[in-house]
């Protein structure tokens, strides 16, 4: 298994140190939220090749009357997503995500996009691929999809970060819907994360090579464990930044906090890339608390 002892001992007790300092500052989380939204947004549609920057994600979710130069679908699939990820942050920790939310999510994604196919699985005759994968027939889908949430709604074995990797890898493999797999999947991804009371996680895109490698892994080999070690490391950052905040600490630069420190930089990023200082990124820049 990808995430060993050490790594689960260590997310535990971050855990427990987030749940203790988040009590009565759930104002401050909501910030920190909101203040990583566009980032969130933009990383996902990134990923599946979305031209906006992130600045100009910025500007379309932040600013009333924002101008920029892209398509009126990449617009509309910013806001739809920024609002599918707000939803969730309001309403993954009152109950699981089941067949319904996942077409309710899919249909607010979808809405205004491509109207046709939003909030329903693919039906006869509808194929998708993703590269060299062909996705398994649309007759298929519901029952998999059913079959998918009820083994994950059952497994009480399997370490929590490791089985919602395990989903997400299972999810794309099916890819239910004709458009709007990926950014579901991660969308998907937040609402089990934060149901177990985890914060959510960026799946950035300059890690896109490796992302769809572990889908690669998982079709050729049956192998979860490069997304669950992908995983469990987005999560340790996440809560890293979090109880930084938490902790009202300073925050540097990486590259600040190496001049202070005498360190050498590209050691320290190599740590912060493993987890093992607690850094962590913001508009893709290496941060520590001090």
């Amino acid at each position: 298994m990808a995430s060993n002892k050490q790594v689960r001992d260590r997310i535990k007790r971050l855990k427990q140190e987030f749940d203790k300092r988040r009590r009565g500052k759930e104002a401050l989380l909501a910030i920190v939220d909101e203040a990583e939204l566009p980032e969130t947004v933009y990383n996902s549609n990134a990923i599946e090749n979305s031209t906006l920057s992130l600045p100009d994600t910025e500007k379309i979710l932040l600013e009333a009357e924002a101008r920029v130069d892209a398509s009126p679908r990449e617009i509309f699939e910013a806001k739809n997503l920024a609002r599918v990820s707000t939803y969730v942050r309001g309403k993954a920790g009152a109950s699981d995500a089941d067949r319904e939310t996942i077409l309710l999510l899919h249909k607010m994604l979808l809405t205004g996009i491509n109207d046709s196919i939003a909030g329903r699985f693919r039906k006869a005759g509808e194929y998708v691929r993703v590269g060299a994968h062909v996705a398994p027939a649309p007759e298929r889908v519901e029952s998999m999809v059913e079959r998918a949430l009820a083994e994950y709604a059952s497994d009480h074995e399997t370490y929590a970060p490791d089985k919602i990797a395990r989903f997400h890898l299972e999810f794309e493999h099916i890819h239910p819907f004709c458009d709007g797999n990926g950014r579901i999947g991660r969308v998907v991804i937040h609402w089990h994360l934060l149901r177990l009371g985890y914060p959510p996680v960026i799946i950035r895109d300059k890690e896109k090579r490796s992302y769809y490698e572990t889908f690669g892994q998982y079709r050729d080999k049956k192998n979860p464990k490069p997304m669950e070690k992908m995983l469990t490391l987005l999560l340790t950052e996440s809560l890293h930044k979090r109880i930084a905040y938490l902790r009202g600490a300073e925050i540097l630069r990486l590259s600040e906090h190496a001049k202070k420190t005498g360190k050498s930089a590209a050691a320290l990023t190599n740590a912060a890339r493993r987890q093992n200082i607690p850094a962590f990124r913001e508009k893709g820049v290496w941060k520590i608390a001090v």
